[in-house]
């Protein structure tokens, strides 16, 4: 994905500022708000991503939008400096890298956990207590059907894997009487 090392830079930067500036939580909530507004104007993000839009209008684009949904002062100068940079591109992978470094501080990780069906709350909490208990972390489950598993689940935590699917044990059942003839 191009742009993607410039991006995790400027994410460890504003993570770092704003740690320094002892307003961490603030900056990635303000952060993930104007992400989640420019996902739902698609105008607005337009204007802003493209260099089509002359810089002055990008910029008035921006500052009417920083004043109506209350940005810190921070998180202005650092959108600011993306304009001027033409890096606001980027800005969808440097707010998810700085979520992921927001978690990383906190002691979180993100589980996929994929299942043939749909499952419950009461399991999905199960899943995540036992996950927390393996990775000695808070985990936030990510939920996703895949049928291809037949049943069981798989989950990722990072680079762990946790394969519980009755495919994988269908497909070790086979190897061992492969193994056996």
């Amino acid at each position: 994905m191009r742009g993607h090392g410039a991006a995790r830079r400027y994410a460890r930067a504003i993570f770092q500022l704003a740690g320094e500036q002892g307003e961490r939580d603030a900056v990635v909530a303000e952060l993930d708000s104007l992400a989640k507004l420019l996902d739902r104007a698609p105008e607005l993000a337009d204007v802003l991503y493209r260099p089509l839009y002359p810089m002055a209008e990008r910029k008035a684009a921006f500052d009417a939008v920083a004043a109506r949904i209350g940005l810190g002062a921070t998180v202005r100068r650092f959108v600011e400096f993306l304009l001027q940079q033409h890096r606001l591109r980027d800005y969808p992978m440097i707010v998810a890298e700085v979520g992921r470094l927001a978690d990383e501080a906190a002691g979180r990780v993100e589980a996929e956990v994929a299942s043939a069906a749909a499952l419950e709350p009461a399991q999905l909490d199960r899943v995540r207590r036992a996950l927390a208990a393996r990775t000695g972390r808070d985990v936030r489950v990510n939920p996703r059907i895949d049928p291809s598993l037949i049943g069981g689940i798989v989950a990722r935590v990072g680079d762990l894997v946790f394969d519980g699917s009755i495919r994988t044990q269908l497909e070790q059942l086979r190897a061992n009487l492969v193994r056996e003839r």
